[in-house]
């Protein structure tokens, strides 16, 4: 996170201290800096306090005895015009609470680290803060945010405490006490009453990454066209803004999500759709994940003829026999021959979707991943340098819907890796439920960051990396012409069909674990 100076110090008051500084170093050894280092390092950060500074008083007051219904109006600092939410909350909630609203409220994810702060400035030396159970685990300086009541901190209507969320990004949220009222103990906990603007994506760049990207996306904003042309020249032309779309705002949908209904339906998942619903803690991504198995409609009939299923298994059809009884014996590096791949990038047309000679399999993405989904899903497989088929593959090659239904059964495809199964079972899911999920890569990274999932530097899970996990599966989806690819703003985004939709269902139907679908 960025640091700003201390406004209360002069530029006369910073350069001096610098020269104390300076003059401190002055005659230290190495030893000595080494073990300096860390804490000048950590003074980096807003709000650490690297040399066991006294804690600032205590800015909290004493609990009401009653509770009351709180209208606050919460904003975005530094947004034009201001993306703001107006929520009507029960006093005594706990900041930990409050957390979890602002969440669902402003479509954030949850996805990095945040901080409540009571002062006239988050980074005043006077400031106290409140902190989440990362920091608080750490021993930062602060009181732990779930032993923190909403009425120690906002008391009468103009108080205000301050939420800071991505320590990268530096959301500020200024939440401002505007009304109390007697509370009926009947109403909900928390409800958001108003609102403007959609709310920003996660790692867009805070404040004028969402405006950019706002402008970007928007045919209708006055400076589209100058949008377009910047976000193309920061991240290349390639990207796509659409990645980061602002979430809109949905009073009804975050209503929704406030009053926590998912429980019901997700308790009744089983199999790998019901340990992906108990990894999701969030609130806000459990509904998300609730309304995409609603929009699924597992349940519904699964409706196939032969022709359909013909089209949609014919590359795998060609490569069985292609195959045939007497196998194809591969070169010596256990890949296809040329003169097979020839015929692959010639009988299938995947020359339209690779560049290049077509003649090594190696250098031929779409002819390896079908031969390798293949021999992955039980159809193929090396024997003494020969390629054969299984004995699955010798019962369904003259038989499309018996193909069809294997190729369902064995998606999404297995693999060592969990994050990269999960990302399949979570791309089929997004196949089938295309109406809630809009983007499905960035739905996939965002349900997949609520796992847990990250980088492997810690970075959060973005659309591309989730495409990625997913890789596999996706390969099958187009092959099989579940997924379609259609133009972007700057790169192609996938499409489902409605052959895809049913072949999505199916899989999901009767993946391990979840045979019982199946009609």
């Amino acid at each position: 996170m960025a640091r700003n100076d201390d406004p209360h110090l002069s530029p006369a008051s910073q350069a001096e201290l610098l020269e104390q500084f300076k003059a401190s170093l002055t005659g230290l050894g190495a030893e000595e800096l080494r073990k300096l280092l860390p804490q000048v390092l950590a003074a980096a950060t807003p709000g650490v306090y690297p040399f066991e500074q006294t804690p600032p008083p205590s800015r909290r007051r004493a609990r009401r005895d009653d509770v009351t219904t709180y209208q606050v109006r919460v904003d975005l600092t530094g947004t034009k015009p201001p993306v703001w939410r107006r929520l009507e909350l029960a006093s005594d909630l706990f900041l930990n609470e409050v957390h979890e609203i602002l969440q669902i409220a402003f479509g954030w994810t949850d996805s990095h680290l945040h901080e409540f702060a009571s002062g006239k400035d988050y980074y005043h030396h006077l400031t106290e803060h409140y902190l989440c159970p990362f920091e608080a685990d750490e021993g930062k300086t602060g009181v732990p945010e779930a032993d923190v009541r909403l009425d120690e901190v906002l008391a009468k209507p103009g108080d205000k405490l301050l939420y800071l969320y991505d320590f990268g990004d530096d959301w500020m949220h200024v939440i401002k006490l505007e009304a109390e009222r007697p509370r009926d103990d009947s109403a909900p906990r928390a409800v958001c009453t108003d609102g403007r603007r959609p709310g920003p994506s996660e790692d867009c760049g805070g404040v004028s990454g969402f405006e950019l990207i706002a402008a970007a996306l928007d045919p209708g904003h006055p400076e589209h066209a100058e949008a377009v042309a910047e976000y193309a020249d920061m991240y290349g032309g390639d990207a796509n803004p659409g990645h980061y779309a602002p979430t809109p705002f949905d009073l009804e949908s975050i209503n929704k999500t406030l009053a926590d209904p998912s429980d019901g339906r997700l308790a009744l998942l089983l199999g790998p759709l019901g340990e992906l619903a108990d990894a999701i803690r969030p609130i806000a991504q459990r509904y998300l994940f609730e309304q995409m198995i609603e929009d699924a409609d597992l349940d519904a009939s699964i409706e196939l003829d032969a022709d359909t299923a013909a089209r949609m298994v014919s590359p795998y059809s060609w490569l069985l026999d292609r195959v045939g009884a007497d196998g194809i014996k591969l070169t010596g590096a256990g890949y296809l021959p040329p003169v097979h791949v020839e015929a692959a990038m010639a009988d299938l047309g995947l020359g339209e979707e690779w560049i290049g000679k077509g003649n090594r399999e190696i250098q031929t993405l779409p002819v390896l991943h079908l031969r390798e989904s293949a021999q992955a899903m039980g159809l193929l497989r090396k024997h003494r340098g020969t390629l054969v088929l299984t004995k699955r593959g010798r019962a369904v090659r003259n038989d499309p819907l018996a193909l069809w239904w294997h190729l369902a059964e064995q998606m999404p495809l297995r693999s060592r890796d969990a994050c990269e199964t999960q990302a399949g079972l979570l791309l089929l899911l997004a196949t089938v439920a295309a109406r809630s999920t809009g983007d499905p890569y960035r739905t996939i990274a965002e349900l997949l960051a609520a796992i847990g999932w990250t980088n492997i530097d810690g970075t959060p899970m973005t659309p591309s990396m989730a495409g990625q996990a997913a890789w596999d599966t996706d390969a099958v989806l187009h092959r099989v012409g579940a997924l379609i690819d259609e133009p972007g703003i700057h790169c192609r985004s996938a499409k489902s069909t409605p052959e895809g939709v049913v072949f999505a269902r199916a899989a999901l139907r009767t993946w391990p674990g979840t045979a019982h679908h199946q009609a």
